[in-house]
């Protein structure tokens, strides 16, 4: 099994709306993955030496390499795909809409506003992966360290309207997450216990 791969970038391609393709030259062979559209963005310019870890899945055609920027990225893939219903593309999808600790909390919290929020994943798909998922991802995120959100003054009713007012308003999931988190470390502000402060200092977050 190949862990990883170093080289330079000699491509990255769309090949489809969906599929985003690296190619990586080590030692005159071109290795061909498919990244996330997050990770193209991150890329270094071609030519410039980047290291890629791998996955590998036997398609019935032909095998198919997997790229990520780092080793949780490509195990917490290697945990999506185990859940029912959840092939290589959807858990691209996941790992393309949120940051891997957001994703992360969002499974072991059951948050399947979020989780439905990614291309693909219905409210049943995004229950049954947390439902599969919750307990193993819980000791996996005390296991590598992955941040958390603090704990605050936000109960489940206020955090569900300001998901859902924000989502309304056209803001990824990501941006979401990423407003919660940030108000939730804010020690001036985070035992609010009013809905719509929330949603106005997240709205100026957002919009800053």
């Amino acid at each position: 099994m190949i862990s990883y791969l170093k080289g330079s970038i000699a491509s990255v391609d769309v090949s489809t709306p969906n599929r985003t393709m690296l190619t990586v030259e080590v030692n005159g062979i071109g290795y061909e993955l498919q990244i996330t559209p997050r990770l193209a963005r991150r890329l270094p310019p071609l030519g410039e030496s980047f290291q890629v870890f791998c996955d590998l899945q036997q398609r019935e055609d032909r095998p198919v390499f997997y790229g990520f920027g780092s080793v949780a990225e490509r195990d917490l893939f290697r945990q999506l795909i185990r859940a029912s219903g959840v092939g290589s593309q959807l858990a691209l999808a996941l790992l393309d809409t949120l940051e891997l600790s957001d994703l992360v909390q969002a499974i072991v919290t059951g948050n399947h506003r979020i989780l439905s929020q990614t291309p693909g994943v219905g409210k049943k798909t995004a229950e049954r992966i947390s439902l599969e998922l919750r307990s193993k991802l819980s000791e996996w995120r005390q296991r590598v360290q992955l941040e958390t959100v603090p704990e605050a003054g936000l109960t489940a009713e206020i955090q569900e309207d300001v998901e859902i007012t924000l989502l309304a308003l056209k803001f990824s999931p990501e941006e979401v997450m990423k407003a919660i988190n940030a108000l939730a470390q804010d020690a001036t502000f985070r035992d609010r216990h009013d809905a719509e402060a929330w949603i106005k200092r997240a709205i100026a977050l957002l919009s800053a």
